[in-house]
């Protein structure tokens, strides 16, 4: 099937949808709601639940229904069939989630025939959105995390590194742009190191990172088995008794607290959201969430699909329900709010989420839950993958 078969069936189908049920908005959403990544899909699954329970489930006359479709791991070829058949089948006017920078990559060709907005939660690949002019991303890139952290570095006297990092696109941004914010303030790195995405065993890369004796060490994997792998590995060779610094994103994330536990005690990362993170509309979104998804772990993901619905529903709202992505998207660029994260804004040129990135270091709280504590605040970030290949 072509893409513009699919685009010219959407249409006729979506007529008929929207002719027959003009009260109901699908967004159709792809997760990983099986496989080693599933707790990211149960967040995603449960954050909309809770979005809907806090915001209502209507947005004017129409009710907004959220379908899902599971991609367990990264497959391309998948990702563009089920984001075929929502469009299509389903007659959905949105789709969203999306964990992976392959299988967004291979939607944006589709989301750019049939003008359907997509909502990108989770991948993280500074460049994504130049695939298409229909996509917008309510998550991160690894870019606009990286430069904060090694800004923090240098501010702690950090003056040589190694980075670490799984060999995909998303690793490849981070590793960039944490070198090039890292170097440009003085700061020198000694080796660069890249890993294969499946690897599991990292102790003979955390061997070498030892012999090369750093100040810190810099690194992203992309969660689940690799990040525990990672830090086992990094307690294991001694980095931490020999007083290397370890230095991440989403490694403390609160799945990852659960998993590993002691072993993340003082780590510090570089993120846009905690589940701590001490605001009225934050605390109310855990206890909803917690209602509605006792056994979800909120995670960063829980503000990325948060805010992607939120997004989803001022699209509906500026186009009244009618199946206009060029109207939809218009609507949602300079858009501004107050996430539970803390304030946020699409950026209307990029399509990028402008934010705070907050220094965080794991610590117990007075329960005895492992929590990352917010202590540094750098406001308002925007992709510094951008910024920075402008610069050149």
């Amino acid at each position: 099937m072509t893409i513009k078969l699919v685009a010219a069936l959407a249409v006729s189908l979506a007529t008929i949808a929207f002719q027959s049920r003009a009260d109901v908005i699908k967004v159709g959403v792809i997760a990983p709601m099986s496989g080693p990544f599933s707790a990211v899909g149960q967040t995603w699954e449960g954050a909309t639940k809770a979005y809907q329970k806090l915001n209502g489930t209507t947005v004017g006359k129409h009710t907004i229904e959220v379908v899902y479709r599971d991609l367990p791991e990264i497959n391309p070829a998948q990702a563009k069939a089920l984001a075929q058949e929502l469009i299509v089948k389903e007659g959905a006017q949105y789709i969203a989630g999306l964990y992976f920078t392959p299988d967004t990559l291979a939607v944006a060709a589709l989301a750019q025939e049939a003008k359907v907005p997509v909502v990108i939660f989770n991948a993280s690949t500074s460049s994504l959105l130049d695939k298409s002019d229909f996509l917008l991303r309510t998550s991160y890139t690894l870019p606009q995390m990286a430069v904060p952290v090694a800004k923090y570095a240098l501010e702690k006297n950090v003056r040589s590194v190694v980075t670490l990092v799984s060999d995909f696109g998303p690793g490849l941004d981070a590793e960039k742009s944490f070198t090039t914010a890292f170097v440009a303030g003085g700061g020198k790195l000694l080796e660069a190191i890249r890993a294969p995405l499946k690897t599991t065993d990292f102790g003979p890369l955390m061997q070498r990172v030892m012999a090369l004796k750093p100040d810190a060490l810099y690194v992203f994997a992309p969660g689940g088995p690799a990040t525990y792998a990672m830090v086992k590995a990094y307690n294991e060779a001694g980095l931490r008794t020999a007083g290397v610094r370890f230095l991440g994103t989403a490694e403390t994330d609160e799945d990852q607290l659960r998993a590993i536990g002691p072993d993340l005690l003082g780590i510090e990362t570089g993120m846009y959201y905690s589940a701590t993170h001490n605001s009225a509309l934050n605390n109310a979104l855990i206890k909803a969430f917690g209602e509605v998804a006792p056994k979800a772990i909120p995670t960063v993901q829980l503000a990325n699909a948060y805010d992607g619905l939120h997004v989803i529903y001022r699209m509906v709202q500026a186009t009244d329900g009618q199946r206009d992505g060029v109207k939809a998207l218009a609507s949602a660029k300079g858009y501004a709010w107050e996430s539970p994260r803390g304030p946020v804004k699409i950026d209307p040129a990029s399509r990028e989420l402008v934010q705070n990135v907050y220094m965080r270091v794991v610590e117990k709280d007075p329960s005895g839950r492992f929590v990352n504590r917010e202590f540094r605040t750098f406001e308002m970030q925007p992709d510094y993958g951008r910024t920075q290949n402008a610069s050149k």
